[in-house]
């Protein structure tokens, strides 16, 4: 399937204030001339995912296709502002996350057409694409695999430099990192985040990932076991660098990471203090 994305400008602190949306379409082997025909008159069939916003390159891009469908990964507010008015101009189906109903219609407003779940498919022409479970940054979130073996738009699982916030009580530790690990299994040749550019090395980046999150947890626990029990006592000592601007993300983290923790019975947490179990 060819995959197109646009940055579209959004009021989000984390990480890039924009957020990729985008139009999946069946590939097929027209020649330049058929293609921009198809275009042109509108038939050539789409997926719209993630319109967070209205710009002149997106509305462009929708009247040229024939958009017949609308999915988000998540209903973060980031990723669904433009939701009800593509929706309208379409008359695309718009899809809600089966048992979030209620959280889709609160961020977008609008009551979706149709509901999925993780392994419902969606057909796009000739191919289809597959919803995939997905939680951790946040509890509805999805990916989507565009066509059997391809790639994956991944929302907020993965950005191919820094991080993704996953912070309680919305952020889910534990089953952000299943996640990783399972797209990590999949292999898809390329992962499509919600922000910043394609990752195209998706092994490596989640890798990366899982790491960076090993290691913040590590320090967490450290912070615990040295005697750390408040949340700001224990932030303090698991973050070595200046914290303006973001603290309130971080200090979400690492109640997370307690959290995740306290499951897997490292530490007692009771959502004020910390404190190490024995054997850790």
């Amino acid at each position: 399937m060819d995959i197109t994305r646009w940055s579209v400008p959004v009021a989000t602190r984390a990480p890039t204030g924009e957020t990729n949306a985008y139009l999946i379409q069946e590939k097929t082997p027209s020649s330049p001339n058929n293609t921009r025909q198809r275009r042109e008159s509108g038939t050539e069939p789409a997926i719209l995912v993630d319109p967070a916003a209205r710009t002149d390159a997106l509305d462009r891009a929708v009247r040229e296709r024939s958009v017949e469908h609308i999915l988000v990964t998540h209903t973060h507010p980031d990723h669904v502002g433009a939701v009800d008015a593509y929706a309208v101009e379409t008359g695309a189906t718009v899809w809600a996350r089966y048992g979030r109903v209620d959280r889709f219609r609160d961020a977008t407003g609008r009551e979706p057409d149709r509901t999925f779940a993780p392994g419902t498919t969606i057909p796009l022409g000739d191919d289809r694409v597959r919803i995939l479970d997905a939680p951790g940054h946040a509890p509805d979130h999805v990916a989507i695999a565009a066509g059997h073996g391809g790639p994956i738009l991944c929302g907020d699982c993965a950005v191919r430099e820094g991080s993704v916030v996953v912070g309680a009580p919305e952020g889910d530790m534990r089953a952000y990192v299943t996640t990783l690990r399972r797209l990590w299994a999949m292999n898809p040749p390329a992962l499509h985040p919600g922000h910043g550019p394609e990752i195209d090395e998706p092994r490596a980046a989640l890798e990366r990932l899982l790491t960076h999150r090993a290691e913040r947890e590590r320090r967490v626990l450290e912070a615990v076991t040295g005697g750390a029990e408040t949340l700001e006592e224990i932030l303090e000592s698991a973050y070595k660098k200046d914290l303006s601007g973001v603290r309130d993300l971080a200090r979400a983290t690492v109640r997370a990471h307690l959290e995740k923790l306290a499951v897997e019975g490292h530490v007692a947490w009771d959502g004020e203090r910390a404190t190490p179990l024995e054997g850790d």
